[in-house]
C-alpha cells in the first residue's frame, strides 16, 4: 500500500479545529469551524472518492478519537450506512499511533507502539491501495521527516485564520515535491497532490 496524507487548511497553513468551534482549542485557539462555511460539494464529491480509495486508515490518537465519537458511533444520522465515507471507515482496518492508547472502542482498530516505523513499513509493504492518513498532523509531521509519505493531498480553503497549529512547523526537514494533480472547487477550495522527491535544489549564491 501507499502511504497517503489528506489535509484541510488554511492558506496560512493552519490546520487545527477546522470542524467545529470547540474541536480543538489548544493553545488557546478561538476560530474553530472555519472549513465547514467554505466546505462545498465539489469538495465532498473528491473525499468520498478519496476515502473510497482507502484500504485501511492510519491515524493519530487525537483525530482518532475524534472519528470514532463521530463516524465509530452512527451520530452521523440513519443514512450513515449509505455514506460512503463512513462505510469506509467502518468496514476498512484502522490503525493509531499511539503510546497511551490501551483499549481502543473502535471495531477493528489496531495500536502502534513501539517501533512505530517499522510497523507502518510492514503495512506499507502489504498488497492494496492507499494506507490513508487523515488530519493527524503531529503524524503527518514525524511521517514526513521519516520519510515514509507516499502522496501528500492538500485542500487549501480561501481564508487567513492568523492563528492556530499550521501543518508544517517553522523549522524542520525540507522535501522537494512534484505536483501530481491540481484542481480548484466553484467555491474557492484548491485541491494539490504532491509526491515526495527527495531535497529541494536551491540556487548558487554568485559572488559580485
Amino acid at each position: 500500500m501507499k502511504l497517503t496524507t489528506i489535509t484541510h487548511l488554511t492558506v496560512d497553513g493552519v490546520m487545527q479545529g477546522l470542524g467545529a468551534a470547540e474541536e480543538d482549542r489548544r493553545g488557546g485557539f478561538e476560530r474553530g469551524g472555519w472549513a465547514i462555511p467554505l466546505f462545498d460539494d465539489e469538495a465532498g464529491a473528491y473525499l468520498d472518492e478519496a476515502f473510497q480509495r482507502a484500504d485501511a486508515f492510519l491515524f493519530g490518537r487525537r483525530t482518532y478519537e475524534i472519528f470514532a465519537g463521530s463516524w465509530g458511533t452512527g451520530s452521523w444520522g440513519s443514512n450513515q450506512g449509505d455514506n460512503p465515507i463512513s462505510v469506509a471507515l467502518n468496514t476498512r482496518p484502522k490503525y493509531v499511533a499511539s503510546s497511551t492508547l490501551t483499549a481502543p472502542e473502535w471495531d477493528d482498530t489496531t495500536v502502534l507502539s513501539g517501533d512505530v516505523a517499522a510497523a507502518i513499513g510492514e503495512l506499507k509493504a502489504k498488497p492494496g491501495g492507499e494506507l490513508q492518513v487523515h488530519g493527524s498532523g503531529d503524524l503527518v509531521r514525524w511521517l514526513v521527516a521519516n520519510d515514509l509519505v507516499d502522496e501528500i493531498t492538500l485542500l487549501t480553503y480561501p481564508l487567513v485564520v492568523g492563528q492556530g497549529t499550521r501543518l508544517f512547523p517553522d523549522t524542520g526537514p525540507d522535501t522537494a515535491l512534484e505536483l501530481v494533480d491540481s484542481r480548484a472547487t466553484t467555491g474557492g477550495v484548491t485541491i494539490q497532490v504532491y509526491r515526495p522527491s527527495g531535497s529541494p535544489h536551491y540556487a548558487i549564491a554568485t559572488s559580485t
